[in-house]
């Protein structure tokens, strides 16, 4: 048990005073406060970062007015954020692999993963709109203590995955506009600083982080977009691979490459993320019609959003698909030798093996054909999607830790443990690995520990949101549900094989080998089980979980907290931008 003292926020109908006090150190426990009419309560949960204090103002408009443009615009911003997961170093690496591999055949996968993204996404924004919690919150009252930590820990490992990617990408980007003059760990270094330096722009108001990462992903498109200019692929191709969802004579390494950027683009933190992110909009959750609108608005923001993010994903497929699809090393070589100063033409060594694409190679590849200019553009590129993805990973490090581990910290601490979680790792293995080459292909086994990592968050998040406590009326259909279900059983059937075959290629099949896999592959499977049965406990398909006699794995009784089933006056309402108090509770 932490002890300190808590900020709670406490709406009421007479209150005119914010008194924010703040305490370096402090347990977070949601309670249930009364009101100054004593015929409405509701659960108050305090805010569980420094940034989701700075809530964007929602305006008023009269409801009969319809659709609002202006409230739109209110509510833009989280959608966005939780986009730049779906354009990270690994997303690209993946996008520029399928191109190489497979043309333009699989960019269907591409547009059908974004999709189901999107009613992931949805799934999220609702549970944090409805519940006025995040995820890692919910998480925190709804499991037991063993499967919380079990569930914390593996969304930590999918943290530090992710994150390492992100480094690993930027120190590239680094790496390609130096000319290999940073080096890769001073690259893992200057990453830190300058994420450390944009996360204190929160300080600033939300709205102004918001831009920053706009400007990212607008740098990104700009950079991304003049490579697809520059290459000039062959527009109904690409019209054709993403419409049709075919693969006309493609094999099992074009299948793992399918699988692979369904795990890429699904990135289990994300979910935990765009959750927290949607708290940072003043919804007031005592009138239901408040609540619905934030959810519509939420859902069309996220779908402009993922749909931006689609086509930056298709631009990298495109030009790696008409430029390196069943190219050679020779062939590349030949391109580089005719163009004098290209850094490190020897990645492409001189045999005909067909080329293994990466991030770096991808801009050694562009600067060969296209000229310096195209390199340095996809450095910007990679630059720029290195260091939006680690500042979100940051922050979704941020919500679960506070979530999980029910703890709050002060600004400098918090950002130096999770930034420290996943940069030690990275420097480590940035100083141990011989080169960049070896650096960069990291990123096929960070993917497999996104995939492996992805059934806890897609279980609990369809869990929370078929739950009657949790969501209320809101609660997901019972047709969605088996919906989801079913696709979450392919994505995971599909990532496990995937895994699988990662493992045993790099690995063999030898006995002893299966011998050390099969503890923690059991312990994998039960723990999954467990969280599947929780979840069909939550749609209510059958009424008492077998989990429950189980110690330590007991249900949880869960609070109610439906603000809006309470009678309002037309003069009263709860607005939390100025009409609350802070209550300072000894623990």
């Amino acid at each position: 048990m932490m002890y300190g003292s808590m900020d709670y926020i406490a709406c009421r109908d007479d209150a005119s005073l914010i008194e924010h006090e703040q305490s370096g150190f402090a347990a977070v426990m949601p309670e249930e406060v009364d009101l100054s009419n004593p015929g409405r309560t509701q659960i108050v949960h305090p805010i569980s970062s420094e940034l989701l204090g700075h809530r964007v103002q929602i305006p008023e408009e009269p409801h009969t007015k319809g659709f609002s443009f202006r409230k739109l615009w209110a509510f833009t911003g989280p959608g966005f954020l939780m986009s730049i997961a779906y354009l990270d170093p690994g997303n690209i690496e993946s996008d520029l692999q399928s191109g190489a591999h497979a043309k333009y055949r699989l960019l269907w996968v591409l547009l059908s993963a974004h999709f189901l993204g999107f009613l992931l996404q949805r799934l999220s924004s609702r549970l944090g709109v409805v519940s006025g919690r995040h995820m890692a919150e919910v998480a925190y009252e709804y499991y037991p203590t063993v499967p919380r930590v079990m569930l914390w820990i593996m969304i930590e490992i999918a943290i530090i995955g992710s994150d390492m990617q992100e480094v690993i990408g930027t120190s590239i980007a680094f790496y390609l506009l130096s000319n290999g003059f940073i080096r890769l760990y001073v690259g893992v270094l200057v990453t830190v600083l300058d994420t450390f330096l944009f996360l204190f722009l929160d300080t600033y108001g939300f709205r102004k982080l918001e831009g920053l990462f706009a400007f990212l992903i607008a740098t990104m498109a700009l950079t991304f977009g003049f490579e697809y200019v520059t290459v000039k692929p062959n527009q109904l191709e690409v019209l054709k691979g993403m419409l049709i969802p075919l693969c006309e004579g493609c094999g099992r390494a074009e299948f793992l490459q399918a699988v692979s950027i369904v795990g890429a683009v699904i990135m289990p933190h994300n979910l935990y993320l765009h959750s927290a992110l949607v708290k940072s909009r003043d919804v007031n959750r005592t009138k239901r019609r408040n609540v619905e609108e934030a959810n519509f608005y939420f859902f069309i923001e996220s779908g402009i959003a993922l749909l931006c993010s689609f086509v930056i994903n298709l631009f990298v497929v495109a030009v790696f698909g008409h430029g390196l699809y069943r190219k050679t090393n020779y062939e590349v070589r030949e391109s580089c030798d005719a163009r004098a100063g290209i850094p490190d033409a020897e990645a492409f060594p001189y045999d005909n093996e067909t080329v293994e694409a990466d991030i770096y190679k991808g801009g050694i590849f562009l600067g060969c054909e296209f000229g310096f200019a195209a390199l340095y553009v996809w450095a910007v590129g990679i630059w720029a999607a290195g260091q939006s993805s680690t500042m979100t990973g940051t922050y979704a490090g941020q919500f679960v830790m506070e979530g999980f581990l029910q703890i709050r910290w002060s600004r400098w601490k918090r950002v130096l443990v999770t930034r420290s979680i996943a940069i030690v790792p990275t420097l480590i293995v940035a100083l141990l690995f011989n080169g960049v080459r070896d650096l960069t292909g990291m990123n096929d086994f960070l993917n497999c520990v996104q995939m492996i990592q992805l059934p806890f968050a897609l279980i609990p998040i369809i869990t929370f949101t078929a739950s009657q406590k949790v969501m209320h009326e809101f609660r997901s259909s019972r047709s969605f549900q088996v919906f989801a279900l079913l696709i979450s059983f392919v994505v995971i059937v599909i990532n496990l094989y995937f895994f699988t075959d990662y493992v045993t290629s790099r690995l063999g099949t030898a006995w002893f080998i299966l011998l050390v896999m099969l503890v923690p592959t059991l312990v994998y499977f039960i723990f999954v089980c467990y969280l599947v049965f929780s979840c069909i406990s939550a749609m209510q398909w059958f009424k008492s979980p077998i989990c429950n006699r189980i110690p330590g794995f007991q249900s949880r009784e869960i609070k109610e907290d439906a603000p809006w089933h309470n009678d309002l006056s037309a003069n009263s309402t709860c607005d939390t931008s100025s009409n609350h108090v802070t209550r300072r509770i000894q623990l």
